[in-house]
């Protein structure tokens, strides 16, 4: 199996510290988050690695290089005509993902996550996403779960128990090759080197009830400010 850990973000919030590092790169007791992502997928057998970069990626490249020092191989797709988002990053990046489901990882959150917990996609399932709890930053959540099918939020969200998108799932490719989830999407076209957010195809596979969801067990940071990196790296606790 492999993994993707998407390192294409700009990163807007944590200006200014992104000004001269990609996200990613930011580090956390001087590791850089997306080094322990790295650790923890090849401690559970996934070697296979694909990175996708866009602003200041070559330091990506350039710090992680063909990943054997952590016996992993990686392999990098540059979005070198700028970020395509987060679905035309995934899609631009399918080649080299091959034919068969795939992990997912936001290179900006933190957790402590154990990728061995891998669950199943059965017969028409596409994706299966990790929720957690909503954070304070994000109260009002993403989406439900319904019997263990990712649900979207009604009018009524506020009767209902939300939960936020940990940014990490486990894709099938198809995924990002089916018509049917851009057209009722809206999202205006498909395939590499196309703009494309995922909020938009996840919203259409939830109506199709094409994704299961589960919580996240462990710990989960979304690295989103400085604020919150600054936290993280006072707290003794963080996962190594």
């Amino acid at each position: 199996m492999k993994a993707m850990i998407l390192a294409a973000g700009r990163g807007e919030r944590m200006k200014p510290l992104t000004d001269t590092c990609p996200k990613p790169m930011l580090t956390v007791h001087g590791k850089p988050l997306i080094e322990y992502h790295i650790e923890r997928l090849v401690a559970a057998g996934i070697t296979e690695i694909v990175i996708n970069h866009a602003w200041l990626g070559q330091q990506i490249e350039t710090y992680l290089g063909d990943g054997s020092r952590w016996h992993a191989n990686i392999r990098y797709s540059a979005e070198k005509n700028g970020a395509l988002e987060t679905a035309g990053g995934i899609a631009n990046a399918l080649p080299l993902l091959g034919q068969e489901a795939f992990w997912l990882v936001n290179g900006d959150v933190f957790s402590s996550f154990d990728f061995k917990a891998q669950p199943k996609l059965d017969g028409q399932q596409q994706a299966h996403l990790f929720m957690v709890n909503n954070p304070e930053h994000h109260p009002g959540g993403d989406f439900a779960i319904t019997q263990g099918m990712l649900d979207n939020l009604s009018e009524n969200k506020a009767q209902r128990q939300s939960y936020t998108y940990s940014g990490i799932a486990i894709f099938k490719p198809a995924f990002f090759q089916q018509q049917a989830f851009f057209s009722g999407s809206g999202c205006s076209g498909q395939g590499a080197g196309t703009v494309m957010p995922l909020g938009p195809l996840l919203r259409e596979g939830a109506n199709q009830q094409k994704i299961t969801a589960s919580i996240l067990p462990g710990s989960w940071t979304d690295v989103g400010t400085p604020e919150r990196l600054a936290q993280l790296n006072q707290d003794t606790h963080s996962v190594s």
